[in-house]
Order: structure tokens, then sequence, then C-alpha cells
């Protein structure tokens, strides 16, 4: 059976020193095996405490990002892979092993063109001399896929995929995710199948980023991709219970979630666990 995380912004809007700790102790306490912290701002980022914090609370952590705005890697690329590296230490720092997300590109930045042959290049050359940086922490990296509506760089599996296998790294990865899947992919079983060579990582999120279950994706499709995927990751629950600053411009939660956190949280890890029963064996 795999393995359940959760992203923090399940409980909390913004992760600081005292907010990440609490995010910490209830996803130990609604028995989560891990945490994905969301480390947006490496600089402010306090390592120690939140390492003795995972530590009391029996759980790990992976960890997720959007690269900043001066730091979108196909124009800075120079400022993206400084940006990574000290994400990379912060996360070598707090014991986790595993940095996913937004690797290539921010959230919220267009050029009002597709992506160029060059832009991509550009990503190809400077995320494999993250990877190199990750191998020497004992770091896997996964990049995600994000909807058109918060970014142009990679938008399906496919693409994502094709720049991976580009850099031929052993520890770049594919990381998913069924809310943007359920904007840009022609379903969800057969694009989860065929980038079964590289998926490591997916977000489980509902359409609506609410609690998982009650809007639009497909999840018998998903989870029969997973299972013909012969997928080995994690399943981690994404749902956002606030409005995070420095993600607003890119999710656009206007409105207050549904349920509150607890609930998107256990009746959330409830839906995954049930389905996966019925699907991984």
């Amino acid at each position: 059976m795999p393995k359940y995380g959760a992203h923090a912004f399940v409980w909390i809007d913004e992760w600081t020193t005292e907010k990440g700790n609490r995010a910490i102790a209830a996803a130990a306490q609604q028995r989560f095996g891990f945490i994905e912290i969301p480390l947006l701002k490496p600089h402010e980022f306090d390592a120690a405490s939140h390492k003795k914090a995972l530590a009391e609370a029996g759980i790990y952590a992976t960890a997720s990002l959007v690269l900043p705005k001066d730091a979108h890697m196909p124009a800075q690329p120079k400022r993206a892979k400084q940006f990574l590296v000290s994400a990379l230490d912060k996360l070598e720092a707090v014991g986790g092993n595993y940095l996913c997300g937004c690797l290539a590109f921010a959230l919220g930045t267009f050029t009002g063109a597709p992506p160029t042959n060059a832009e991509r290049q550009t990503v190809i050359e400077t995320l494999g001399e993250v990877a190199a940086e990750a191998k020497k922490r004992d770091i896997t990296l996964g990049l995600e896929a994000v909807n058109r509506y918060e970014g142009y760089i990679y938008n399906s599996l496919a693409d994502t995929r094709a720049t991976i296998q580009a850099i031929g790294a052993d520890n770049l990865q594919l990381h998913a995710d069924t809310c943007h899947m359920n904007i840009e992919e022609e379903g969800f079983y057969k694009p989860l199948v065929e980038c079964a060579d590289v998926l490591g990582y997916i977000h489980m999120s509902e359409s609506h980023r609410g609690l998982v279950g009650t809007g639009t994706v497909n999840w018998d499709e998903v989870f029969r991709g997973l299972v013909d995927a012969h997928y080995k990751g994690p399943l981690v629950l994404e749902s956002f219970a606030a409005i995070n600053p420095d993600l607003i411009a890119a999710t656009c939660l206007w409105r207050p979630p549904k349920y509150d956190s607890m609930t998107m949280a256990s009746k959330g890890l409830e839906f995954l666990k049930e389905r996966a029963s019925e699907y991984f064996h």
C-alpha cells in the first residue's frame, strides 16, 4: 500500500516557524506519514526547529516550492539555481530527501506566447545542474506540470516527461497533480500510464482544491492509472484550507473553503485510503 502525506496548506495559510510546527503536529495527529512543507522562503526557514518538531511528531517531511517571479528559470537561470540550492540546503538540514513542485518556473508568469525551444533548453541545462547539487545531498527532485492559467512552460505530463528524459538525471522525477490534470489532460488513466517510467510523486487534489471526492476529478481513472503504471510513490493530499498570499495569483482562491482544515484532512485521508484499498493489492 502507498504512503500518505499532506501538503501543509491543508491546515495553515502560510509557513512560519510557529504555524509550520503546528501543521507538523496536526499531520501526525491525523495519522499522515509525512507532511509536505512549502519551502517558498528558504531564507526564513527554521530548519532546526522543524527538525525537532518532526522528530517529536514521529513523521518525516518532503518539500515543494515555486520559483520567485524574479527567478523564473527561462529568463533568470542563475537566480533560479541559487534559489533552488538554498532550498536544497534547508531540506537537507531538516532531514528531507524529496523536493518537488514548480522547480523550473514562477507561477503567474507569462510571455504571451508558448514556450520556446530556447526556454526549454535553458531549463534542461539549469535543472540538470540543480539535479547534480541535489544528488550530493541525496535528494530527489520532482518537476510538476501545472495548468495553463498558472504557467506556460509545462502544462502536460508528456511535455514534462520529455524534459526529464532530456536531462537524464536518475534523481529527477515527474510530479503529477490531479487538479492540473483535470484541466490539461484528455482523461487521467492514459497520461499516468504513459509517464510511468518517470512518475514519482502525485498531488491528490480535487478540481476545486477542496475536499477530495466532491468535485469533478475522475478518481477511478486516477487509481486505475496509478496501479497500471506500477506507481510506487506516495499519495499526497493537497487541499487548501486558506488563501496563501504567495500563491493567490496562481491558485485564484477568492472564497473560503466549504470544509474546515480538520475535515478536509481527516475525510480526505479516509477517501484516499478507501480508494487505494480497492485498487492496490
